[in-house]
């Protein structure tokens, strides 16, 4: 995985980690502008990552890059760099001289490579074997492939994204998660495992309208999971728990509703009244008597 910037004007002009998709770099075959950063992926251990500063001269040159990406001339390169592995050795031959099969066999590989180390709680080996699968199918090769071989890919593409997926729900990277599981859903917008781990990475991010929103999908599907389920009472019991929670504030904050307090009798307006009313009858009477 890459990330790449101009050193003077820190313009980025390649970024690997935000697209998730791991470069290829077949090293003594790499291209002029990489001469550099072959150099020091090559004293790099698998796993390990890096800043490597790369001078003009074993860059983009004099000349820079005004297509892409955009590099000015005479541009100092910082790389930051993570080195999912080295590949060449266990398969034999570089992946542009392989064929489709050859291909998706070594994605294979890779892949039940990680499952073991999966299943043995290696969680951070367990994704590099996925990324490097899934290196294997970069976006030149998938937009080459169609009928049974882009099937073929797909069915060991998108479990290494899911795979992926459920090893950063396990490490909290609940937003790299949500990303992998993006991806298989950009080709099969129904597929069930990578909704409930979306619902899941955005469970424990608190958007649990979203998350609601992915396990109901899921349970159109397989009305019967019991995880699915679960995983819906848990959000419930959230949102009923929180109502509470706010309750309580607002209650500590503008205190209980004061009762209605009893109106209390002015006699001194009552015997006002009383004399008023009296005056007006003696008035009235002695009218009457004069008339």
């Amino acid at each position: 995985m890459l990330l790449a910037w101009t050193e003077s004007t820190l313009h980025k002009f390649e970024d690997t980690w935000n697209e998730q998709k791991p470069v290829e770099l077949v090293l003594g075959k790499e291209k002029k502008e990489m001469t550099g950063l072959a150099i020091g992926l090559s004293s790099m251990k698998s796993g390990e990552r890096a800043l490597l500063h790369v001078g003009w001269e074993l860059g983009y040159g004099k000349e820079g890059s005004f297509s892409f990406p955009n590099v000015p001339p005479m541009a100092d390169i910082i790389y930051e760099a993570e080195l999912i592995g080295f590949d060449e050795t266990k398969e034999g031959k570089a992946r542009g001289d392989m064929t489709v099969e050859e291909r998706i066999g070594a994605a294979d590989r890779r892949k039940m490579d990680g499952n073991a180390l999966f299943k043995e709680e290696k969680l951070e080996e367990a994704m590099q074997q996925y990324e490097m699968a899934i290196a294997y199918m970069g976006d030149d090769f998938m937009f080459q492939l169609f009928g049974k071989y882009r099937d073929m890919a797909l069915a060991v593409k998108n479990p290494c994204h899911l795979n992926t997926a459920a090893c950063m729900i396990k490490l909290k990277r609940y937003e790299e998660a949500i990303m992998q599981c993006n991806i298989v859903l950009a080709e099969e917008e129904n597929n069930a495992k990578a909704l409930f781990r979306r619902g899941k990475a955005r469970a424990e991010l608190g958007q649990t309208d979203a998350a609601r929103e992915d396990y109901l999908k899921v349970r159109k599907f397989a009305p019967e999971d019991k995880a699915v389920a679960r995983e819906l009472r848990l959000l419930a019991e959230h949102d009923k728990a929180l109502y509470q929670k706010q309750k309580e504030i607002y209650k500590g904050i503008f205190g209980p509703r004061p009762e209605p307090k009893p109106k209390r009798t002015n006699w001194l307006v009552l015997f006002w009244q009383w004399l008023l009313s009296l005056f007006y009858r003696l008035f009235k009477r002695e009218r009457y008597k004069a008339d």
